[in-house]
């Protein structure tokens, strides 16, 4: 395996990580009943939603990742950001 592979492979790793970690301090959030409207917690998901972004797009530049890989990644997230508001509207 060339060096390049290895690290768009450990790149895609990391940014699926982060992705995840975002989703659970969403999740954690709502179990404790924090509202989605609460201005902090928006400001916290549009802090780590945009760190990410950017992430992605760093790592799009280096040619580690392809550009639609990375907006799958941020589609992913946000699809299942959607569904957790959703559910907490629901409780």
């Amino acid at each position: 395996m060339n060096t390049l592979t290895e690290h768009s492979e450990k790149a895609y790793a990391l940014l699926k990580a982060d992705a995840e970690k975002i989703q659970k301090l969403i999740e954690v959030q709502l179990e404790n009943l924090t509202m989605p409207q609460c201005p902090l917690y928006e400001e916290v998901l549009d802090t780590q939603m945009f760190g990410l972004s950017r992430e992605i797009d760093f790592a799009i530049r280096l040619e580690l990742i392809e550009q639609e890989v990375g907006k799958q990644i941020l589609a992913d997230l946000e699809r299942k950001l959607a569904k957790l508001h959703e559910a907490s509207l629901n409780k």
